[in-house]
């Protein structure tokens, strides 16, 4: 049996002042990297492995764009066609984008679908919440 990973992003999360008391820029916003309803969908066969590539190319649906959020020089829309996941995204969530890939329970007894997990980016002024779901396709 063939498994694929479905990602969404479900929220965008700001602490204003927390980003007051500690970033650099300190009225950053919202994650510019993402959009809430973005869908991700990731591959693991003979054809295609998105999982080493960082999920460059698995982006197949958009979300609202928020208003008013800040792009430094040189964000992209993470997940699009040659732009890899976010970091501090892709540390969070790809064990269990590999978990799944395998064919794995993500987190057995802790969602009450052991092919679902809710999990986070490190951005703790800014954190963006994933949906990440197991796929299993019959052959």
């Amino acid at each position: 049996m063939e498994h694929r990973v479905k990602v969404t992003v479900l929220d965008k999360k700001l602490f204003p002042e927390l980003q007051a008391q500690y970033c650099a820029v300190p009225d950053s916003g919202k994650c510019p990297c993402y959009n809430v309803g973005d869908e991700f969908l990731f591959y693991r066969n003979d054809e295609r492995d998105d999982f080493w590539h960082m999920g460059a190319g698995t982006l197949i649906k958009s979300g609202k764009t928020d208003d008013g959020v800040l792009q430094s020089p040189g964000t992209m829309h993470c997940g699009s066609q040659g732009v890899p996941f976010c970091s501090e995204a892709w540390d969070a969530i790809s064990r269990y984008i590999y978990s799944a890939l395998q064919g794995g329970a993500i987190m057995r007894g802790w969602t009450n679908d052991d092919k679902v997990m809710i999990a986070c980016c490190n951005d703790g002024t800014r954190p963006v919440i994933f949906k990440v779901e197991r796929i299993d396709v019959e052959e």
